[in-house]
């Protein structure tokens, strides 16, 4: 076999040996290596192979045979093996062609590959594998119905207030904070008693054991469960998945848009003869007929009987009226032309159409005698010249103006009704387009599209009469070009009226009744009577790039012009009779031409339309002829020219022939197609003239014009027989003379030899490259399979074997690689072509190496066909006996005898060949095997040869698997082992082959990525397919070859791992075992079906939860994919989360025992997401009250690199002990410089959560239970932390959050959530279970908000619609809750609360017991009652538990009562009349300590009501927190729970105060536990930091001893604690700029650190320090801190608030209007708009002018007011602006009570208000205490006016650095001419004469010096300006000076006017002193 295998190939078997050799020694040694590896046997156990690099698989094939599953049967059993009909083929029946005669090879195997079954390979189960995966969005909602509907509190809310709560709300208002005890509102109104209990739990009080209570949970969780993780959950936003291959479109005959045109009705104004229509489609600018002409005939019954001697019996076939034509490049450019024929008659054209449009049809009765002579004149005609036509009018639809409904056409003559129909479904254009057409087809503007139009009916009123000397389609282009422009030629014509109706609309997809271009039927039709509708075929625009797939084979002749001036003799009304000949006889002529219209199907001849009385005619007809499909030389078309006698003379013959002329059809055996210009002979061409060209000048023949070329036709044939390509031809012809065995063979002018055909074929084969793209595509398959015939069977010439492997195999990969480059368009993403993919799908089969017999299966490549065959009878291997099992032959029945002939085929196509045969065919039947040839010849292949391979591997690669595949089936060696399917030598050339393109994919990774892309897929691909045929122990070296080297990992992996049967090859149900021995013995067998044996059981446990060397091996997929997992990379997160959304709906793991045994392919899953923790998204953050840093990373940065593996992870994950992070109190491991590097985006941390969830639920419980018991301390929290943070991530959102999301803001909304405490406490078995379910399925109380911003959604799409329907809202509703609560119930056991370990919870350390108190407080508020049940239940045994331990309630009692603050402070949604039910069925349980928990419900129902109120909200939780003045631990908690409402409201100032309050509080109650030096002494150090502070004094008499039990016993009230707070207030004191507090706050945290020398803190203090007074200092100018406002209440609706005046602070820069606006419309909407009224002055309210049911506001701004004593001591901006506690504002009036009036009367009330506590405060509004005013005089506030302009004046002068325009601003205030007037006047009115008041002689005084400083003032800024002004401003300048001249002179007498009795007695006085002071110098 060997030898005769070198010989077949012409090379030695050394020189395929040796490259071979060479190409596996660069990879790892020679593939023989590579394969049949028992890795198991190879390595030792306890080898460790690093993650980085891939282990040996083990050998698959020898591992099931040496470990069977002890179990014969069920779903287990399908885990270990491939299904037995894993893979079928099937033969997919076609249509048959019309049976031919006699037919040549060519044309016998052209119809075989148009009628040979589709041979199709189907992978049974492949639609499981990932690639089609269910998780979309419409295989989602399938999955998700009868989901059981989850109830959620969140979407159960109560209804709004009734009248009930109104009254309450009544009664409460009328109360004061002091008249109730403690400050409660509500006590007197709720009487606990009278509340309703919810139903209490039947045997709660009896004693259960915890282990009964824990097995009852159990059961209830796992009830009513969805089995289907992932179909509640959305597959991540991916585009198509890389593993997809979609099934090629089967390959059909190529249609373009399609469209319906259905002709009504023709009419013209007068009827008297029958007129003749037909339709075609004309593209103007490609200057081409587009269509073949439909014709049609809509004359009535009594015109069509004026032509009865003429027209035989109509065949139904031409009475079609209705017709669909195809536009492949739909553009603006394309007219629907209507031509018009008439019977010829006497007189030109004119004078025909004359009478047409003249006579109207209403003046009938007036013309009858005429229109009667017309008829009888047209009768004689029709009887006479029946037979003939001639041109009579057209006209033309320009098709877009219909289709885009843009306008009527030339002179209105169509009109499209208003009346359009419903669109037809679109039909999809399957066009297929080369690369230049492509632009033009996507560029085509939208109203090209015909196929979704609405169907129109047009009526055309106008038509052209046909000129006879413009018969061209020349001319009609002319004609129609011109019709488009508005001054159309065409217009000015007289039109033939006439009423033609035709229906134009999309073509349905299947119509009824339709015949093809060749008559026969589209789909079988019953009654054949039915007036058909006609397929018309199209010439398309350009080229189409689509394979033959039916039989098609005509000839269209088109006549084009005659001349026939120089011929002697009469010839003027010349017609052209048309015939296609097989001889020369007349009687010869073949019954092969079409008819037209109401005439028989076909005829033997065909008559042009005759132009009177023209010598020289064109023409315009088109003879449909139908070819013979086999042509000999005597075939040939003759053309007859005869003059038309019209005129009845005697003597006369009707037609006289007056020339002839004709075409061979065939030359040199190629059809012969194309334009001529023949000549014309006069006399009847002589015998043998057929086989000639009638430009053989015949001897003794008599031509028109000497000879010359007179008659121009156009041949054009559309075939699907011969190519019109003479490479193409040769090919065939050359191939079939090889099949045939005829020589010599006749190509063109050539006779080949038999001793040269070898050289011609080779050439040949090369020569393919030339011939055009368009034939090629459409012989496709055809050649193709011809090319793969010569790679199997070698042709023998002249006895010796010529191997065209290499050279078939060269000329495939170049036709591939055009294809791939012409037709861009047609690629799949992968890069594949699909007329390729489709070739291989369903053409391709594996060849029969014997000439003229079929193929295997039914027909094949180079068979025979034999027609007729019943089809229906084709071998398809499914159902019935077919079906038979595979190696076994089906039974002989009638049914099975073609199966019979195929096994036979089988068995015969590799028997020994005979002499007999031999002789026959000349070839000796090599037994090649295509799969074998190919892989040989691309192994050995180089140069251009194998880029070419390369470059469309895929394709090769899939006809190699595919004749695998046949191979195996029609050997029956399907179910064969897969170690004997293939001999060696294949499996090396694949080896060595799979080796070099793993090497190329390396070596070209930087130069052309596009390909290596391609090449990586197509390899994952082949490799894929390949492991369902071939021994996969040997697929699996060849991964790991290629595993090594190639550069996209991932996508690799992720193409391999979607084969469907990934589970199986993973070996689900090994266990892993050490290496076995040979012959397995019986206890391993026990050992495999037992699960685990107890001796190794550690390290089996071990293994399995970790990448062990075992366990890569033996799950060796699993393996790489887990191993790809630390790389971090998105791609790999999809793969996972992929491939387990499969698993999931895959219905053969629906069992629990199967889903539990591939959920263990992926345990290390749980421990490598343990590990990656600190780069998950933090669901929680922001909601977990004791924090996880917060730390700032990209939001939605994925680590790419996908090199990065953590050697800490790694080591962890292969089980070595690693170093444990330690955990400050934090919520996970992560610190914020542990976060800082790669943090997952909330989508790929979502996917990754998901993925270990579903392998937590399907894994084996046992098998988890005895690796957590194995898990260390810090294991084991870092586990609890992942599963808290899988409860932030899926927690259930709320319908409104779907409705919010749904409105059209789609904010990004980071809304707070309500704290989710941790659910799972404590430490090593401590769980406490606090789920709890509704009757309806199940529900996980909680009031949390937003878990899904919009825009990480996974349910929205791209094109999503903004507003969805409230259905699905509702749905994904549902989805979300159901998944919610699925999670929840796997993790957390259901029903009341278990406690294993009780005295862990009552120790010292109070945590666990708080948190326990806040989760089940929150349960009993929900408003669920069963939820409420469980958790009342649960409390009252958490109170009896603590009670048994240490007799008192009290750490409960403590707990209870502060997690009932915290709650009602922080939840938003909190309902107390749900808690008061809870709290009445606790009572049942106990009477104690609820009371005293309803008195603080009560104080907490009021802020309920102001939620949405944030200062009254504030200020209730500010009474409540001072009502637990005695309560340290509670008051605490209040201050925290103001803090967390400022900081969300970004008040940072005023958290930081609540803060400082807080740590004030703590160093109180720490001063008297301890005495230590550097704490705080109490209050009073903090008084620098806010006066405030001192509130916090412990010093009342009521006041709690902090040894009592249960006090002061929080984590706050310690020296950590304290710290804790003061460093928070800092940070808020940062955040809000107070840096100077900042420092202060330091100062007392300081001494502490310094205590503790603990530098680290300090050196962090210090750099914040810096930080601090470094921002001080360059902030100087841009600091602010708040605006403040008086707001005042009045009116009763305010209740409390009514006449109540307070300092609101506001945000910096906030406007009057912005506060007064956000007031009234909060109270608008409370009250109601029209009730709310904004007072706009400030003056004082007088209650009783004010509407009593109206409520009032007045706004005033209010600024800082200091005494001057006070100014020295604040000085810098800070100084000026914190602790502030007086306020001023000023309101003008006049005495007469109008507010603005003239100078002397303007007076000014000066209003200061002093606050109860200085701001910041903790709260923004602070109550006014005390109230002063002072009223300024006219000369007063003039005053005022004065020393404030004087300030502007002196500022804006000595500014620097100095600001011109400022100052000029300032300077025309003041010196203006416009201006003057305001200080002049000023000065006018009060200084122009001294009052005669001496009290005002000191204002007087006062003012006058005023003006003087003021004038002063303006000549220094004057002076200053003058210094800065360019050259442009000096006249400004001037004119400034001159204005201020003017204004000191007015004002300088007034100013020097003195007050004498001011003066008298100080001169003296002064001069005095001045001269004794003179002295004391002088001495």
């Amino acid at each position: 076999m060997a030898e005769r295998r070198a010989f077949a190939q012409k090379i030695s078997r050394t020189v395929a040996a040796e490259v071979r050799k060479q190409i596996s020694g660069q990879y790892s040694g020679s593939p023989q290596l590579l394969k049949n590896l028992n890795i198991v046997g190879n390595i030792s156990h306890h080898t460790t192979v690093p993650l980085t690099e891939a282990v040996d698989p083990v050998d698959l094939e020898d591992y099931l045979l040496t470990h069977p599953l002890a179990v014969d049967s069920g779903p287990l059993r399908d885990l270990v093996e491939f299904p037995p009909d894993d893979i079928e083929v099937v033969y997919s029946p076609r249509d048959s062609v019309p049976e031919e005669s006699e037919m040549d090879p060519h044309v016998r195997d052209c119809i075989r590959s148009y009628t040979e079954d589709w041979a199709i390979v189907i992978r049974k189960y492949h639609k499981l594998g990932t690639g089609f995966n269910p998780n979309t969005l419409d295989k989602q909602k399938e999955r998700q119905k009868g989901l059981p509907k989850q109830v959620f509190e969140s979407d159960d809310a109560p209804d709004g207030n009734n009248y009930q709560d109104e009254q309450d709300d009544l009664k409460r208002r009328s109360m004061s904070i002091d008249d109730t005890p403690r400050g409660s509102w509500a006590c007197s109104i709720f009487d606990l008693k009278n509340s309703l209990p919810d139903a209490l739990l039947p045997n709660l009080l009896d004693r259960t054991p915890n282990e009964e209570i824990d097995r009852q949970n159990d059961e209830q969780r796992k009830s009513n469960r969805h089995k289907e993780l992932f179909a509640l959950h959305p597959s991540p936003d991916e585009e198509e998945p890389i593993e997809r291959l979609s099934v090629p479109d089967v390959p059909k005959e190529h249609f373009g848009q399609r469209l319906l045109v259905k002709c009504l009705s023709l009419k013209f104004e007068i009827e008297i003869e029958p007129i003749f229509a037909s339709l075609a489609l004309y593209d103007v600018k490609e200057k081409k007929k587009i269509s073949e002409n439909f014709y049609f005939d809509l004359n009535s019954e009594q015109m069509k009987g004026l032509l009865r001697p003429h027209v035989p019996p109509a065949a139904i076939t031409t009475l079609a009226r209705s017709a669909i034509f195809s536009i492949t490049y739909p553009s603006q450019d394309v007219f629907l032309v209507i031509k018009l024929e008439k019977v010829l008659q006497q007189g030109d054209i004119g004078e025909c159409a004359e009478p047409y449009m003249i006579f109207k049809e209403a003046d009938a009765t007036k013309n009858k005698e005429k229109l009667e002579k017309l008829k009888s004149q047209a009768d004689q005609f029709c009887q006479r010249l029946g037979k003939y036509r001639m041109p009579f009018a057209w006209t033309a639809i320009h098709l877009m103006n219909i289709v885009s409904s843009a306008g009527s056409l030339e002179r209105d003559s169509t009109e499209v009704e208003i009346k359009r129909k419903g669109s037809w479904s679109e039909r999809r254009n399957s066009s297929i387009v080369g690369r230049r057409s492509l632009e033009r087809t996507t560029s085509g503007d939208d109203a090209c599209n015909l196929t979704s139009f609405r169907p129109a009916t047009l009526t055309v009123t106008n038509f052209f009469k046909q000129e006879g000397d413009r018969l061209s389609d020349e001319d009609l282009y002319k004609f129609l070009a011109d019709m488009r422009r508005p001054s159309s030629v065409l217009r000015r014509l007289r039109p033939i009226t006439a009423q033609l109706k035709i229906d134009i609309s999309p073509a349905p997809e299947n119509p009824h009744y339709c015949l093809t271009p060749e008559l026969l039927q589209v789909k079988l039709y019953p009654d054949s009577r039915v007036r058909p509708t006609r397929e018309i075929l199209e010439f398309p625009a350009r080229d189409v790039y689509v394979p033959n797939t039916t039989y098609r084979n005509l000839l269209y002749i088109y006549p084009q012009s005659l001349n026939f001036a120089n011929r002697q003799g009469s010839a003027r009304n010349i017609t052209v009779k048309v015939q296609f000949m097989y001889g020369e006889d007349p009687s010869n002529a073949m019954p092969v031409i079409f008819g037209k219209s109401s005439c028989s199907e076909f005829s033997k001849e065909a008559y042009t339309a005759v132009v009177y009385h023209n010598r020289s005619p064109d023409f315009h007809e088109e003879i449909k002829v139908k070819l013979p499909a086999t042509l000999t030389d005597h075939h040939h078309l003759l053309f007859t020219f005869y003059h038309v006698s019209c005129q009845q003379k005697q003597n006369t013959p009707l037609e006289t022939p007056v020339g002839y002329t004709w075409i061979p059809m065939l030359q040199n055996g190629r059809l012969k197609t194309g334009q001529f210009c023949l000549p014309v002979s006069l006399e009847k061409p002589p015998q043998a003239y057929s086989v000639l060209s009638p430009e053989v000048p015949l001897p003794g023949m008599k031509w028109v014009d000497n000879h010359k070329g007179v008659f121009n036709v156009e041949v054009v044939a559309v075939s699907s027989i011969h190519t019109q390509d003479p490479y193409l031809d040769k090919f065939f012809a050359l191939v079939n003379a090889l099949d045939e065995h005829m020589f010599p063979v006749r190509i063109g002018d050539m006779r080949i030899m038999e001793n040269n055909l070898e050289n011609e074929l080779k050439s040949s084969i090369s020569a393919l490259n030339s011939s055009q793209l368009e034939p090629v595509v459409r012989f496709l398959h055809l050649l193709l399979d011809k090319l793969i015939l010569l790679v199997v069977r070698p042709p023998v010439i002249a006895g010796q074997i010529v191997n065209l492997g290499q050279a078939s195999f060269e000329a495939m990969a170049s036709i591939i690689n055009r294809l791939h480059k012409n037709l861009e368009g047609n690629h799949d993403q992968h890069g594949r072509n699909s007329l390729l993919a489709s070739y291989i799908y369903y053409v391709f089969r594996l060849p029969n190496t014997y000439p003229n017999s079929p193929s295997p299966g039914p027909g094949g490549l180079g068979g025979s066909v034999h027609y007729g065959l019943d089809r229906s009878n084709s071998w398809v291997n499914t159902g019935g006996p077919k079906a038979a099992p595979w190696g076994s032959n089906p039974s002989p029945s009638a049914e099975s005898t073609q199966a019979m002939d195929r096994s036979c085929n089988r068995m015969s196509s590799h028997t020994e060949t005979s002499s007999f045969l031999q002789t026959l065919t000349g070839r000796l039947p090599t037994k090649k095997l295509f799969h074998e040839e190919l892989a040989l010849q691309w192994v050995v292949c180089s140069g251009s040869v194998r880029e070419s391979a390369l470059q469309q591997a895929w394709f090769f690669f899939e006809l190699m698997v595919k004749s695998m595949v046949h191979h195996l089936y029609f050997n029956d060696k399907l179910d064969a082992p897969r170690k004997t399917r293939f001999p060696e030598r294949f499996m090396d050339d694949i080896a060595a082959l799979v080796s070099t393109i793993a090497s190329d994919i390396v070596s070209r990774f930087q130069k052309d990525t596009e390909m290596v892309e391609r090449l990586n897929t197509s390899l994952a691909f082949f490799l894929n397919d390949l492991l369902s045929v071939m021994d996969r122990g040997f697929v699996f070296s060849l991964i790991k070859t290629c595993y090594k080297q190639v550069s996209s990992k991932l996508d690799f992996l992720r193409i391999i791992c979607s084969h469907e049967h990934y589970v199986t090859l993973n070996l689900p149900c090994s266990l892993l075992t050490p290496p076995a021995s040979p012959s397995p013995s019986v206890s391993s067998a026990t050992s495999q079906s037992s699960g685990f044996s107890t001796n190794v059981q550690d390290q089996k446990i071990a293994n399995m939860f970790e990448l062990s060397v075992p366990f890569r091996q033996q799950h060796y997929l699993a393996g790489l994919v887990l191993t790809e997992l630390f790389g971090l990379h998105k791609k790999v997160i999809n793969m996972v989360h992929n491939l387990l959304s499969s698993h999931d709906s895959d219905p053969r793991y629906s069992d629990p025992q199967t889903k539990a045994r591939v959920a263990m392919l992926y345990l290390p899953l749980i421990g490598i997401i343990m590990e990656t923790v600190p780069q998950l998204y933090d669901f929680t953050e922001t909601h977990n009250q004791r924090g996880r840093p917060i730390c700032i990373a990209a939001d939605d940065y994925e680590s790419e690199s996908g090199s990065m593996i953590s050697q800490t992870v790694a080591m962890a994950i292969a089980g070595t002990s690693v170093p444990q992070l330690t955990r400050p109190g934090s919520f996970l491991l992560t610190s914020t410089s542990g976060r800082q590097h790669t943090t997952f985006s909330a989508e790929s941390s979502r996917s990754l959560l998901i993925c270990l969830l579903w392998v937590l639920k399907n894994a084996d419980e046992t098998v988890l239970q005895k690796w957590f018991t194995d898990l260390s301390v810090l294991q084991l929290n870092r586990l609890l932390d992942l599963l808290y943070l899988c409860v932030s991530c899926f927690e259930y959102k709320g319908k409104k959050v779907f409705e919010r999301m749904n409105s059209l803001t789609f904010k990004k909304s980071k809304d707070m959530r309500a704290k989710l405490e941790e659910a799972i406490l404590g430490s090593i078995g401590f769980e406490i279970c606090l789920t709890e379910r509704s009757p309806s399925g199940s529900a996980f109380g909680s009031q949390e908000n937003l878990r899904w911003r919009k825009d990480m959604t996974h349910w929205r799409q791209n094109t999503e619609k903004l507003d969805k329907s409230r259905a699905e809202i509702e749905h994904e509703a549902l989805i979300d809750g159901n998944l919610a609560t699925e999670l929840l119930l796997h993790k957390f056991s259901g029903g009341i609360v278990s406690l294993q370990f009780p005295e862990l919870l009552f120790e010292e350390e109070t945590e666990q017991c708080a948190d326990l108190c806040l989760r089940l407080l929150r349960h009993c508020s929900s408003s669920i009652s069963t939820i409420r049940s469980h958790a009342s239940a649960s409390l009252y045994l958490l109170m009896r538990q603590n009670f048994e331990i240490g007799n008192n309630f009290a750490r409960v009692k403590m707990q209870v009562t502060m997690s009932l603050s915290s709650l009602v402070g922080t939840s938003q949604n909190f309902n107390e009349e749900f808690l008061r039910r809870s709290l009445k069925t606790i009572l049942t349980y106990v009477q104690d300590l609820v009371f005293n928990l309803h008195m603080i419900l009560s104080d907490t129902v009021k802020m309920k009501e102001h939620q949405e109120d944030p200062e009254m909200l504030i200020d209730l939780m500010y009474r409540i927190a001072k009502g637990y003045q005695t309560s340290p631990d509670l008051r605490l908690t209040w201050l925290q729970n103001m803090a967390g409402k400022h900081s969300e409201r970004s008040n940072h100032a005023e958290a930081a105060q609540c803060l400082v309050h807080s740590a004030a509080l703590v160093a109180e109650y720490l001063s008297m536990l301890e005495d230590r030096k550097y704490l705080p002494v109490g209050c009073v150090t903090f008084q620098n930091i806010s006066s405030n502070v001192l509130e916090e004094s412990a010093v009342s008499d009521d006041v709690v001893s902090p040894d009592e039990e249960g006090i002061c016993s929080g984590k706050y009230f310690t020296e950590s604690g304290l710290v804790g707070l003061l460093e928070q207030a800092a940070a808020s004191f940062s955040m809000a700029g107070m840096y100077e507090a900042v420092n202060e706050v330091y100062k007392v945290l300081i001494p502490i650190h310094e205590a503790n020398r603990d530098a680290k803190k300090l050196s962090t203090i210090h750099g914040k320090l810096q930080e601090a007074f470094s921002k001080i200092v360059h902030q100087v100018t841009i600091r602010m801190f708040g605006t403040y406002f008086r707001v005042g209440f009045y009116g009763t609706k305010f209740g409390d608030l009514d006449e109540q005046e307070f300092v609101y602070k506001e945000p910096a820069i906030t406007k009057l209007a912005e506060i007064s606006h956000r007031l009234e419309g909060f109270y608008g909407e409370r009250f109601g708009e029209d009730v709310v009224e904004v007072i706009k002055d400030s003056n004082p309210v007088d209650k009783c002018k004010l509407d009593p049911n109206k409520a009032y506001i007045q706004i005033t701004y209010v600024e800082p007011y200091f005494d001057t004593y006070e100014m020295k001591d604040r000085i810098t901006y800070f100084d000026k602006n914190y602790n502030l506690r007086r306020f001023m504002y000023c309101t003008p009036f006049t005495l007469d009570g109008r507010a603005h009036g003239e100078l002397h009367e303007q007076f000014k009330r000066k209003t200061i208000l002093t606050t109860s506590h200085a701001f910041p405060y903790i709260k923004t509004r602070v109550n006014v205490t005390h109230k002063e005013e002072i009223i300024l005089t006219p000369i007063e506030v003039a005053i005022e006016d004065m020393q404030k302009k004087t300030q502007e004046l002196a500022f804006a002068t000595h500014q620097d650095p100095a600001d011109p325009k400022m100052l000029q601003m300032v300077l025309q205030g003041s010196v203006g001419t416009t201006v003057n007037q305001g200080p002049l006047e000023v000065a006018q009115v009060f200084l122009s004469e001294i009052p005669s008041d001496p009290k005002l002689f000191r204002h007087h005084n006062k003012l006058r010096l005023c003006f003087k400083d003021f004038t002063k003032r303006c000549e220094d800024a004057l002076r200053k300006n003058k210094s800065l002004i360019g050259p442009d401003q000096k006249e400004y300048q001037r004119e400034l000076e001159r204005n201020y001249h003017r204004l000191k002179e007015a004002l300088q007498p007034l100013i020097n006017r003195k007050i004498p009795q001011l003066y008298k007695a100080v001169l003296p006085v002064t001069l005095e002193v001045t001269w004794n002071f003179l002295q004391l110098i002088l001495i």
